[in-house]
């Protein structure tokens, strides 16, 4: 999947391909046909950098029910061609989860399209774990046949129904189709969980996995063998070092952590962190002049492991230094420091956004670090951030850093993440959004009652309007 294009955060795609509150405000004030073009252009064209932690389908449902928007668009992308050629589910599986809500909301066309895709196309099993949390046991049961024809019976065919049994993320279509009196479904399915069964059971007899040496020079080894094929193994190389070294073999892997080879340096460089080893910070700060990038990832991932106050002082010695190490430096005093590291911390932020840009992936301790230590001086640089991320998570933290060093938070941003994609950034906007505007009531009164809407959410909505809170 290539990287999405993301619009200036001013325009109307842009807000809403980022999933912003006020995406949803301003497509229900621009023309309709303009908003429906741009959420269609969301729905199809995934915006997510990471679709498989981002959250967007509810926040889209919930758009086109208030735009009350027809679903031909997404049925042409469903049905399009490029649905046999393309089987990545990045492709549909914002379109199907967007048909699920909307199924869940009672749009009786997004249900149908669901069942039909889940009959003819591609990414079916997707689809059937839509239906599955929401169809009724009447329209699963049609689903059996045209279901099992995908799978030919035989040894192939089996095996792969086997599989799709076995890995299927909602289970409750299969199992009310092993029910089925029809010998050709029913009794296909039985087997088919049986088979799935047994086969988990032998994975579980024979485990896979690397097996190397016990000895320190061997894992070491093992982890250079492992780096050389392109496999970074220096954390679970460490972790076997945690097995077999002893108090006589320090010196071996201090040496090996000061000059031996990149993938044995970057296990001995961890182990040693773990170990909070005295000598492990000169280790650290050698090895990120290292001209192997290999060998300095891990020594920086190894000191922001480090929870000792040796490592915090060193952290603050470092911080201002300009290379990897006092970014490392920075983010580790974003998480651990205190109230005296604000000014290191707050250097730190800008120089990431300066350097690196709004999406950033050294700003999310960094934009935490300076709400947990509530650094005023920090509110212009978070509220970029807010605006200009294309990260729905990163926002969020941003905003939840806003609410503990921004005052304007709960009269300004905390109104629209009352829309926003992510149920964590609606939570806090349900705890700090001033009521003194109208729409914030109104859309309080909604998530509380919505079904769809996380509990964590409306817990906090009640604590806003419940019998119990003052009055608005």
């Amino acid at each position: 999947m290539f990287d999405p294009v993301i619009a200036p955060s001013g325009t109307l795609l842009g807000l809403l391909q980022r999933g912003r509150g006020d995406g949803t405000l301003h497509a229900l004030t621009a023309p309709r046909d303009e908003a429906l073009a741009a959420l269609n252009h969301c729905v199809l064209s995934d915006p997510r950098h990471d679709w498989q932690v981002e959250n967007r389908s509810l926040y889209y449902a919930r758009l086109y029910l208030d735009l009350h928007g027809e679903l031909g668009e997404i049925e042409r992308h469903l049905f399009d061609p490029d649905d046999v050629l393309n089987t990545d589910e990045s492709r549909t599986g914002l379109a199907l989860a967007v048909l699920g809500h909307l199924a869940s909301y009672g749009r009786r066309d997004a249900l149908e399209l669901l069942r039909r895709y889940a009959a003819f196309g591609t990414s079916w099993a997707w689809a059937l774990d839509e239906l599955a949390l929401r169809d009724d046991d009447a329209g699963l049961r049609l689903l059996a046949a045209p279901i099992l024809d995908r799978f030919p019976e035989g040894p192939e065919g089996d095996a792969e129904l086997a599989a799709a049994v076995r890995d299927a993320y909602e289970p409750r279509p299969w199992r009310l189709w092993a029910d089925d009196p029809r010998e050709a479904i029913g009794a296909r399915i039985r087997a088919a969980q049986e088979r799935g069964s047994f086969d988990q059971w032998q994975r579980q007899l024979r485990p896979a996995g690397p097996r190397p040496g016990w000895s320190v020079r061997a894992v070491l080894d093992w982890a250079q063998e492992g780096l050389e094929r392109g496999a970074v193994l220096y954390v679970p190389a460490a972790r076997c070092l945690g097995a077999v070294a002893g108090p006589e073999d320090r010196a071996e892997i201090v040496r090996a952590a000061l000059t031996g080879h990149d993938g044995g340096r970057s296990t001995a460089l961890r182990y040693l962190a773990d170990a909070h080893d005295p000598a492990v910070l000169d280790l650290i700060e050698a090895a990120v002049e290292s001209p192997a990038h290999a060998v300095v990832d891990a020594a920086l991932d190894a000191f922001e492991r480090m929870r000792t106050a040796e490592a915090l002082e060193r952290a603050r010695r470092w911080a201002p230094r300009p290379d990897a190490l006092g970014a490392a430096a920075g983010r580790m005093l974003a998480c651990r420091g205190g109230a005296q590291d604000a000014e290191l911390v707050l250097a730190a932020l800008r120089e990431a956004v300066r350097g690196e840009g709004a999406d950033a992936p050294s700003l999310w301790p960094l934009v935490d670090g300076a709400g947990r230590l509530g650094i005023g001086c920090a509110a212009p640089v978070l509220r970029h951030v807010y605006r200009e991320t294309a990260s729905s998570h990163l926002r969020g933290h941003a905003a939840r850093a806003l609410a503990a060093t921004d005052p304007s938070f709960a009269a300004g941003f905390a109104v629209e993440c009352l829309w926003d994609c992510e149920e964590s950034t609606r939570e806090v906007a349900a705890r700090h959004a001033e009521t003194g505007d109208a729409r914030v009531v109104d859309q309080l009164r909604r998530l509380a009652a919505d079904p769809a809407e996380e509990a964590e959410v409306q817990t906090a909505v009640r604590s806003r309007i419940g019998p119990d809170a003052t009055a608005m």
